[in-house]
């Protein structure tokens, strides 16, 4: 992954840890984790969950070491990992072990909970996408959870053209989410295509019109209310096209909108905050 997709990998990393943290708890108790799921996902304060999160992923360790092949725990693992590493980590070396360590996680989960879905890296890519297309509906959250896990691995590896080359298996993963359920994390699938197709312009490849259609698809899939879609629509379509009305008014809309979604609070802030430094730095850009 290269350098534009990495904030889009932060935010939905943090989305990831945020359901993760409210997964892995729900499992354990019910009214209280409804209660804390809340607090969690309500927060406007993104430095307790930052300070929170390593709690949680030394639990997920103690847990698996009990249960090295639950499926449930490698996959919350994964998210964990993955999320923590995207959003908080910033020395390369570290988070490139804390993404293997997810990556491997989640692949494992995978080959555990869908039917032939081991060794997919090493799949021929054809008889991969065959194996996709065997994918249920109730296969979708481990699938969608390895895609992103996937993303955040290759972004962490971005300077290694062998971890860029599998992007394209990422894809896959992704479209086919879409066919089974485009709703899924808030449009979250259609969210991390509409980046992968405006990571390069169009001579370089990038199909902005089609990532265009997944931005806006995303935006309708969440009721307009997860205000990071219009954020990544902004900085990765418009300022790739030079669209500077489209640009302002996504941004504006951004911060004129109130946060305080049940389950959405904590990212709008994020995305709040983001949207303001996009739209400081607008003059400069274009």
């Amino acid at each position: 992954m290269i350098s534009a997709v990495r904030r889009v990998i932060l935010f939905l990393g943090l989305w990831a840890l945020l359901s993760g943290c409210t997964s892995l708890i729900s499992s354990a108790t019910s009214g209280f984790a409804e209660d804390l799921a809340s607090a969690i996902l309500d927060n406007e304060d993104i430095d307790i969950v930052k300070d929170g999160a390593p709690a949680y992923l030394l639990l997920m360790d103690g847990l698996l070491s009990q249960s090295p092949d639950n499926l449930t725990l490698l996959n919350q693992s994964a998210r964990l990992n993955s999320a923590y590493a995207s959003a908080f980590v910033a020395e390369p070396q570290r988070a490139k072990d804390m993404q293997a360590k997810a990556l491997k996680h989640a692949k494992r989960a995978v080959c555990l909970g869908i039917k032939d879905g081991c060794e997919l890296s090493r799949r021929p890519f054809r008889k991969y996408e065959l194996w996709l297309s065997s994918i249920r509906l109730q296969d979708v959250p481990l699938l969608y959870q390895l895609g992103s896990t996937w993303a955040s691995w290759i972004q962490a590896n971005s300077d290694n053209f062998v971890a860029i080359a599998q992007l394209g298996r990422v894809k896959s993963i992704m479209t086919r989410v879409i066919e089974l359920n485009e709703g899924y994390d808030y449009g979250g699938a259609h969210l991390y295509m509409g980046v992968f197709e405006t990571i390069v312009p169009p001579g370089l490849g990038g199909r902005p019109e089609v990532g265009k259609e997944h931005f806006e698809r995303a935006i309708s899939l969440s009721k307009g209310n997860h205000l990071l879609t219009k954020v990544m629509y902004a900085d990765q379509y418009a300022r790739l096209m030079f669209d500077r009305g489209l640009h302002d008014y996504l941004l504006k809309e951004v911060l004129t909108a109130d946060p305080r979604v049940k389950g959405l609070t904590l990212m709008n802030v994020i995305a709040r905050q983001q949207a303001k430094e996009l739209l400081d730095s607008a003059d400069a850009y274009f």
